[in-house]
């Protein structure tokens, strides 16, 4: 999908609202975590034809192979996006594709964009020798040209990790905020909002405690993080911190809304399961709890099933939100028309521990619901199922025999709703060299969570 300019400028689009008229998706790229028993085979990034009228509807078209096996791609961003808009100089064109387990970082020429290929590669020596840093997860491309993304962990793989920054030509250029690394516990998702001058961030752990898996005795004794961070956008500071609780531990995706004067944004506490929203009030930031969903009691485990919200996003126009239950195997759909109080419109049940299993296409949808994306018309929203392969191994075994799905759910835009696309369904685990785990999704023209916008 070429992306669609009401005027001239850089990349993206003007507003949110230009974005929301731009042409439906064709393609969809989604990272591919191999998880068969050859050990020499890399992870992948798909391209995948979501075009209902195109002869490859519902189908990976390409596959491009990373360099070397063992990376675990995770989530990933781009070069440029709406924030360069006025700078017609730049262009979106490159994927900047962490690996969360090798902390090597690929950056994917999109120049053919059903044929992606690899343009640079950044070693995990390079980077651990020049900046102290491992496990890279989130990619957010800057206005003024720079990539910035964060790392959870140091080059031993111990927090609080810290945010790199990259120059136009894929350098290490710095360190974002590097005098405040020590305020902060650990690192995980950030979005900055420049109008504002404010960023947030939020904390998962350490790599070195999450990543053999998930210990509850671990989050008993501080090895989880439950903290928002508020920093000064422009002066690399650390403003004000908000201490979530035993009602926010795991804080892991964050979203302003797309509106650049707004100050309300979301994150969802995934061990807590529930959504805590911020905005700014007579000069002060302010947090409060709107959403909780309740744990379920079930036989086979010791303490009652979370709901474990896992990935969390707003619709352009900011009328609506979405996230994932990966242990309860649902996805949520709240209305945003009162910003402090959400209302639920639409839910959907997708494999999980409780309850049925589902199924689509007669078969059966493994796992539960984790990563999602969501056009930028706000009517069609994608999910996969992996969370992180140790994580994966643990709670949904099968994943790593069967591999991952991904479908397409229908979205209900005027007064909320959701159903299955049974037109749409991939199956990685049959995928030629596979089978694979699928993680993030993006779009080439830009997405709900790949673009921010200065004004």
């Amino acid at each position: 999908m070429s992306e669609f300019k009401c005027c001239s400028g850089g990349p993206g689009y003007k507003s949110p609202q230009d974005a929301i008229k731009a042409p439906k998706e064709k393609i969809v790229y989604t990272v591919l975590v191999y998880c068969g028993d050859d050990k020499n085979q890399p992870d992948c990034l798909a391209t995948i034809d979501v075009e209902p009228s195109s002869p490859t509807y519902s189908q990976v078209i390409h596959t491009l192979k990373m360099k070397y096996p063992g990376d675990e791609l995770h989530h990933f961003g781009w070069n440029a996006c709406s924030s360069c808009f006025n700078d017609s100089t730049k262009s979106r064109r490159f994927i900047v594709l962490p690996g969360i387990k090798s902390s090597r970082i690929y950056i994917i020429d999109t120049l053919n964009e059903k044929m992606p290929s690899i343009h640079k590669i950044l070693e995990p020596k390079e980077i651990k020798e020049k900046a102290n840093l491992s496990s890279p997860h989130t990619v957010h491309c800057l206005a003024n040209g720079k990539i910035m993304i964060s790392f959870l962990g140091d080059k031993n793989g111990d927090a609080p990790g810290g945010y790199l920054l990259l120059n136009s030509d894929f350098e290490i250029c710095g360190k974002w905020g590097e005098s405040e690394y020590k305020s902060i516990g650990f690192s995980y998702d950030f979005w900055y909002q420049p109008f504002h001058n404010i960023m947030v961030s939020s904390e998962w752990s350490a790599p070195s405690t999450f990543s053999a898996g998930f210990d509850l005795e671990d989050v008993k004794i501080g090895k989880y993080g439950q903290k928002l961070y508020f920093w000064d956008w422009n002066n690399e500071k650390l403003i004000k911190t908000f201490d979530l609780g035993q009602d926010g531990l795991i804080p892991l995706e964050l979203r302003f809304m797309h509106n650049p004067k707004s100050t309300h944004g979301y994150v969802g506490a995934a061990l807590s399961s529930s959504v805590w929203h911020w905005w700014k009030e007579n000069n002060e930031w302010k947090i409060e709890k709107v959403i909780q969903v309740d744990p379920v009691s079930v036989d086979s485990w010791p303490f009652p099933v979370p709901a474990l919200i896992t990935d969390l996003l707003l619709s352009m126009d900011d009328r609506f939100m979405y996230f994932s239950n990966w242990l309860h195997g649902e996805i949520h759909q709240y209305s945003l028309e009162d910003p402090h109080k959400p209302k639920l419109v639409g839910k959907i049940k997708i494999g999980g521990i409780i309850g049925d299993k589902s199924f689509l296409v007669n078969k059966k949808l493994s796992g539960g619901p984790q990563m999602i994306q969501l056009s930028l018309d706000g009517k069609r929203l994608y999910v996969t199922n992996s969370l992180f392969s140790s994580w994966d191994d643990q709670f949904y075994p099968d994943i790593k025999k069967d591999g991952s799905y991904m479908i397409r759910i229908k979205c209900e835009t005027e007064n909320g709703g959701l159903s299955l696309d049974d037109s749409f369904a991939l199956d990685f685990g049959t995928l030629e060299n596979g089978p694979f785990r699928a993680h993030e999704t993006r779009y080439p023209g830009g997405d709900c969570t790949s673009d921010i916008w200065i004004v």
